[in-house]
C-alpha cells in the first residue's frame, strides 16, 4: 500500500496529540521530533525534512493552536497544510502546443519503466480524442523498439521507427511525419542507461536541441527514495526538466522520493504509475496525496476510479435490480470483475477515509479470487437462484473452484447478508442498518 509506514507512524503521533485537551510548547516538540523521524526513516531528503518541521512547529506554536478547544485537530490541519505545499499545491498539467503536435521526450534510467509509461500517456491522451505517434529512439536496448511497437498497438497510437538510424535523424523525421499526416501527439521514448554518464547526457541535450520538445518528462522510481532525489535534481541540472513522473507508486510504502523531489529540483511530480496496466497512470494531486499520506483518504480519486471502471448502463441496470430486489451472484460477479479493474484492495482502501489504518497484511487479495472462482463454477441458475444450492451442489462447486464446501457456504451466506443491507440501502426498509456485513472478498 502506497506511504503505509509513514502514515502508520504519522497516525501513532497525532492519535498522542488528539488525546490530549491541551498542549503546551514541549508537547509540540516531541511530537514534532517524532514526525521528523517518521519523516526520514520514510528516506525523505534530511534537509527537505528540517525545513519542513522547522515550518511546521513556528506555525504550531501560536495562540491559535495552544489554546484551541481541539489542538490535536490544529496540528494535523497545519502538517497537512504543509505537507501539501511541501508536494507542490496544485497538480501540474503537461503543457500542449498551440500550434501544430505537442512533443513530449521521456527519459530516465533504465529499469524506471520509460517504455510503458510512453503507452501509458498515449492511453490517457488517446481516450480523450488525440491522435498519438510513439517514436522510438532507444536504439540501444534489445527489443525497446518492438516493445514500443506493441504498445502502439495496444493504444491504437501511431508508431515511427528508422531501423540503423540514429535518434537524432529518427526524432527529425517522425515529426516531419507526424506534422504532415496532423498527428496531435509525439511521445519520444529515449535510451537509458544503468547510471547517469555524460555520454547519455550529450546524446539526451543533443536530441533536445533537434526536437525542441514542449515536455521533458523525466522517469525514476519512487521505490529508490533518495536515489530517484539525486536522479532528478542531475537530469534537471543537465536538461532542465518539466517535470518528473513517479513509478511503482503502489509499491512505495516509504513516500521519500514524492516528498523530496519538488523541494529538491523545483520541478512538480506530473504523474503517478501507480500498477503495470496501461490504465494505471494518474495525474499527481498534491492535496490528495497529503491527505492519503496522513490517513484522511482520497475519496475524489476513488470516485473518478469508479466512473472511469464502472460502465454506466451497467450501474443503472445494478440500481434498478437493487431497487427491486432481483441482485443475484451473476450481477455480484460483474462487480467483482469491474473492482478489479479500479486497481488492488490495499489501494482502494487507501482512499477511503478511516480504512488506512487496515494494514496491508489483515488484506487477503487472494480471497476475490477465490470468490471469483467459486461463482465461476456455478452454472448460470444456480448463480441467479442461490437457495437452490443443495448440499451436492455445494460440493461440486466446491470441487470445481478448488475450495473446501465452507468456503462455498461462508459465500453465500455473506452474500444473502450483504443482499439484505443493500435492500435497506435502496429504500426496501426503513430504520436502523444492523451491522454492516463481511464482505465475500
Amino acid at each position: 500500500m502506497a506511504f503505509e509506514g509513514l502514515t502508520q507512524k504519522l497516525n501513532a503521533v497525532f492519535s498522542k496529540l488528539k488525546s490530549r485537551g491541551k498542549l503546551n510548547e514541549a508537547d509540540i516538540n516531541v511530537a514534532m521530533r517524532e514526525v521528523k523521524l517518521a519523516l526520514l526513516e520514510a528516506d525523505v531528503n534530511f534537509k527537505v525534512a528540517k525545513e519542513f518541521i522547522k515550518s511546521v512547529s513556528a506555525k504550531c506554536v501560536g495562540e491559535d493552536v495552544l489554546k484551541s478547544l481541539t489542538p490535536g485537530q490544529q496540528v494535523i490541519k497545519i502538517v497537512k497544510e504543509e505537507m501539501i505545499s511541501l508536494l507542490g499545491t496544485n497538480a501540474t498539467k503537461i503543457e500542449i502546443a498551440p500550434n501544430g503536435p505537442t512533443v513530449i521526450m521521456v527519459f530516465g534510467l533504465q529499469g524506471a519503466g520509460k517504455t510503458t509509461l510512453c503507452g501509458k500517456i498515449a492511453m490517457m491522451y488517446g481516450k480523450q480524442g488525440k491522435k498519438i505517434m510513439l517514436v522510438a529512439c532507444d536504439v540501444y536496448r534489445p527489443a525497446a523498439a518492438e516493445q514500443l511497437e506493441i504498445l502502439s498497438r495496444q493504444t491504437d497510437s501511431g508508431y515511427y521507427f528508422e531501423d540503423k538510424s540514429k535518434p537524432l535523424v529518427i526524432a527529425k523525421l517522425a515529426i516531419a511525419k507526424a506534422k504532415k499526416e496532423l498527428y496531435d501527439m509525439i511521445i519520444i521514448d529515449t535510451a537509458g542507461r544503468l547510471h547517469i554518464d555524460d555520454e547519455m547526457m550529450i546524446e539526451l541535450s543533443e536530441l533536445e536541441a533537434e526536437v525542441s520538445p514542449n515536455n521533458k518528462l523525466l522517469v525514476v522510481d519512487a521505490m529508490t527514495g533518495q536515489d530517484a532525489v539525486n536522479i532528478a535534481k542531475h537530469f534537471d541540472e543537465s536538461l532542465d526538466i518539466t517535470g518528473v513522473v513517479l513509478t511503482k507508486m503502489d509499491g512505495d510504502s516509504r513516500g521519500g522520493a514524492a516528498l523530496s523531489i519538488r523541494s529538491v529540483t523545483g520541478k512538480p511530480i506530473i504523474y503517478a504509475g501507480i500498477g503495470e496496466k496501461l490504465e494505471d497512470l494518474e495525474v499527481f494531486h498534491p492535496d490528495r496525496i497529503a491527505s492519503r499520506i496522513l490517513g484522511m483518504g482520497d475519496m475524489l480519486t476513488l470516485i473518478e476510479k469508479a466512473e472511469q471502471s464502472f460502465e454506466t448502463d451497467k450501474a443503472k441496470d445494478l440500481e434498478k435490480k437493487l431497487k427491486t430486489n432481483r441482485f443475484d451472484l451473476e450481477d455480484f460477479l460483474e462487480q467483482i470483475k469491474q473492482m478489479k479493474n479500479m486497481g488492488s484492495m490495499s489501494d482502494i482502501l487507501s482512499m477511503i477515509p478511516g480504512a488506512s489504518k487496515i494494514s496491508e497484511k489483515d488484506i487477503d487479495e487472494k480471497q476475490m479470487v477465490k470468490t471469483q472462482a467459486i461463482i465461476q463454477s456455478m452454472t448460470k441458475k444456480e448463480r441467479a437462484n442461490p437457495q437452490i444450492l443443495n448440499s451436492s451442489r455445494r460440493k461440486r462447486i466446491a470441487k470445481g473452484s478448488g475450495t473446501d464446501v465452507v468456503d462455498v457456504n461462508r459465500l453465500i451466506n455473506q452474500f444473502n447478508s450483504m443482499k439484505k443491507m443493500m435492500k435497506q440501502f435502496s429504500g426496501g426498509k426503513k430504520g436502523k442498518l444492523g451491522h454492516m456485513p463481511d464482505m465475500p472478498f
